[in-house]
């Protein structure tokens, strides 16, 4: 097995630190390469980040052993050049959570962090763990998370723009206060532009220029909301079926999971979303809390959804009163059960779906 630790941002090389063990080869990116058997290094080597170091560094591991798989610190934004060239060169891929990494360097002999050490602890954690993710070639869900990503972006630019411009404001009138939530709208910011072409001085002109700026960020913001929707309805049309599930909701659903196909059953994916409950008990009385860990932006996903439903939905507020009503909690009971809704919506989705993208 190979194990390969991510480079830092804007470096050229990745250092890979390789093992074997039950057969595989293990390595990290940079890249320096060092084998074992079982858990023992054997060889390192450091390769360039470009696709012909890549078959460098593909022809070098076949040296060692035919029967592999390439550990890689799972930090996609690092890794995905390497990862797309080795899948395509039909090799076998984990992606290992930085945090197996701990224990393994704890555990080493050399003290200290360098990206040697971190190979080699990516190696021996690929060994230690079962069930690692598999890496995948990106698809169409990518393309959603680009898209979503990009938009909260703007949308976070956005808001600084209008803190800046309410204070401009301010200090050309102190009872110019625009209402809550209401410079997200052109039409509101086209009424600030044209007050402000009345009024001359350096304050006045920096705020018209923020308010021109506020506009177009909204008119961007507008066209991504319009291609997301446009995307999402042909890509999860069973997800959005779901009451309390809009597309914005169901592109961050699609984004954020990255492929329903990795997970094993319906408790893994809740346990990825940080909506299956932590056993918090002793004493032989069993009792259970809402999880703080998972991924924090899905189960935001998963969250709205139940408040919209124990909002709206009549089946959704029934649960939330037979539950109340009893003393126990609600909440999380809702969105374990809206995670194994999804879970079993996405799979119909990429059924739906695969016609088309043949």
């Amino acid at each position: 097995m190979f194990a390969l630790v991510e480079p830092g941002f804007g470096e050229r090389y990745m250092r890979f630190a390789a093992i074997i063990g039950d057969g595989c080869l293990v390595g990290p990116p940079g890249r320096r390469c060092g084998h074992r058997r079982r858990g023992r290094q054997l060889a390192t080597r450091t390769c360039g980040s470009t696709s012909k170091d890549h078959l460098a560094l593909l022809r070098w591991a076949s040296r060692h052993d035919t029967d592999r798989v390439w550990a890689l610190e799972d930090c996609r934004n690092m890794t995905r050049r390497l990862e797309q060239d080795l899948l395509a060169a039909g090799e076998r891929i984990v992606r290992v959570p930085p945090k197996l990494m701990a224990h393994m360097r704890d555990a080493a002999r050399p003290y200290g962090k360098s990206d040697p050490i971190d190979a080699l602890a990516v190696a021996r954690a690929a060994l230690r763990e079962d069930n690692l993710p598999v890496a995948h070639l990106d698809g169409p869900d990518r393309d959603v998370r680009l898209l979503v990503d990009h938009r909260e972006a703007l949308i976070a630019e956005r808001t600084r723009a209008v803190n800046g411009l309410r204070w401009h404001l301010h200090e050309l009138d102190g009872d110019w206060d625009p209402p809550a939530r209401s410079l997200d709208r052109v039409s509101n910011l086209n009424r600030i532009s044209q007050r402000l072409a009345g009024l001359s001085g350096l304050v006045a002109r920096l705020a018209a220029a923020i308010t021109e700026r506020c506009r177009q960020l909204t008119l961007e913001i507008g066209a991504l909301e319009a291609e997301i929707r446009t995307l999402t309805e042909h890509l999860a049309s069973t997800l959005i079926a779901i009451p309390g599930c809009a597309s914005l909701t169901a592109a961050k659903i699609l984004g954020e999971t990255a492929s329903v196909l990795r997970f094993r059953s319906a408790a893994a994916y809740a346990r990825h979303n940080g909506t299956a409950p932590l056993p918090v008990w002793s004493s032989n009385r069993a009792r259970h809390r809402l999880s703080r860990t998972g991924n924090r932006q899905l189960n935001a996903a998963v969250h709205r959804i139940a408040m919209t439903q124990a909002r709206c939905h009549p089946p959704a507020r029934d649960l939330v009163a037979r539950r109340e009503a009893g003393g126990l909690e609600a909440l999380r009971v809702l969105k374990r059960r809206f995670s194994d809704v999804v879970y079993q919506a996405l799979p119909a989705d990429l059924v739906t779906r695969q016609p088309v993208a043949a």
